[in-house]
């Protein structure tokens, strides 16, 4: 009779990337404390920038459901679906503009980088009934 092994097999999953323990948006903090609480449910970004942050941070955990929700109802596409290939590896916010509890808007330019390249963009963003969302982008030279 064969025995069997008492540990669980594990399936192979391309397409959910593992949930980090430091948070990836580059604030040296927990993730579960930091952008996953967002992701969550559990509150709303405060600032344009702390959006920005938890959307990258989306990215690299696969969550495209949070980031339909964050997109601005007048510009966000019907389905959006994220290449599990990418392999996201930094984030680097280069200038804030406006964006914080005050504002009705902000602007947050950053430069995010992946296995093979990086992406530099000028992120505009307005609030939706309060709460921050992502209208669109441009690229800067």
């Amino acid at each position: 009779m064969a025995r069997r092994s008492a540990r669980p097999r594990q399936r192979a999953s391309a397409a959910v990337p593992a949930v980090p323990a430091v948070c990836p948006c580059s604030l040296s903090a927990p993730y579960e404390a930091c952008c996953g609480r967002y992701h969550a449910g559990a509150g709303t970004a405060p600032t344009a920038e702390a959006l920005m942050r938890s959307r990258y941070s989306a990215f690299v955990v696969g969550e495209a459901g949070y980031l339909l929700r964050t997109w601005h109802p007048r510009t966000r596409p019907e389905r959006l679906e994220l290449d599990p290939k990418t392999r996201w590896t930094g984030l680097e916010v280069l200038a804030v503009s406006d964006g914080s509890a005050f504002h009705p808007t902000g602007t947050v330019e950053f430069r995010a980088s992946y296995r093979g390249g990086s992406l530099h963009e000028r992120s505009r963003f307005e609030r939706v009934d309060g709460d921050w969302a992502y209208v669109d982008g441009d690229f800067p030279q």
